[in-house]
């Protein structure tokens, strides 16, 4: 899979380097959670920091003192009175959880049935009775494997979400498939056969692609391909054709049963 960029799992960054020493000493200098001012500690750091001023939420974190701030899908974490602040993740050494990631994953779950499919193209093959969808980058060879892999699956129904997030011209190419009088021939062209997209310079109808980049940024698709499938799992890179055949025909059997 390609991807933006990887979250390390166990890599702290810390705004201000001497944080993880003031928390140790959190738990005696703020008794109970319940003490603390919440709207203060909101109007602090929007205040202290700038980029911070649109938070939308701020709750305890189970390690007493330590606050969680979140902003969109993005998290920190800060100290009660707002002096320190942790860019990274929380880790439940006891319990063996990544609670920053629990948290991101419940926060960036995409409802299949919520997908904004206007701003996709449809592929159908057979009888289109079962369904998924893509996020794709023109440029991504990942992605063109797994579309001569898909050649394999029939009665299937393909939302394909343009998704130019790789290389420079990754935008302009997307461009000129979504423009296209036939966007499904034009991918399948390029990605199957490497038939190069006639240019569509004049179409200016393309903000569905900026929204399939607002949409990935808020729900952190970082690479390509990903697929959703119709329960909502997200699976990333290019699996293989027989696993999307088995879990299309499992969610088959569980729709019939």
């Amino acid at each position: 899979m390609h991807t933006v960029s990887d979250r390390a799992g166990w890599r702290f960054s810390l705004i201000v380097a001497t944080g993880l020493l003031a928390l140790a000493a959190l738990g005696n200098a703020h008794a109970q959670d319940a003490e603390v001012d919440l709207e203060a500690l909101r109007n602090t750091l929007g205040e202290r920091i700038p980029q911070l001023k649109n938070i939308d939420e701020i709750v305890a974190t189970p390690m007493q003192g330590l606050y969680e701030v979140r902003v969109g899908t993005d998290l920190f974490y800060v100290s009660a009175d707002g002096n320190f602040l942790i860019q990274g993740e929380l880790i439940d050494i006891q319990a063996r959880r990544n609670l920053t990631e629990d948290r991101i994953k419940a926060l960036t779950a995409i409802d299949y049935a919520a997908l904004p499919f206007d701003d996709a193209f449809t592929v159908v093959r057979g009888d289109g009775s079962r369904k998924l969808a893509i996020f794709e980058d023109p440029n991504c060879g990942y992605c063109k494997r797994f579309e001569r892999d898909l050649r394999n699956i029939d009665n299937v129904t393909v939302h394909v979400f343009l998704y130019p997030i790789l290389s420079p011209d990754s935008f302009e190419k997307s461009r000129d498939i979504w423009c296209a009088s036939d966007p499904a021939k034009v991918w399948s062209d390029w990605m199957l056969h490497e038939k190069t997209p006639p240019a569509q310079a004049d179409c200016k109808d393309f903000d569905a692609l900026q929204r399939n980049l607002a949409f990935g940024r808020k729900y952190k698709i970082t690479g390509t391909p990903t697929v959703i499938f119709e329960d909502n799992t997200r699976v990333p890179g290019a699996v293989p054709a027989a696993q999307v055949e088995q879990k299309l025909q499992a969610l088959a059997a569980g729709n019939a049963s």
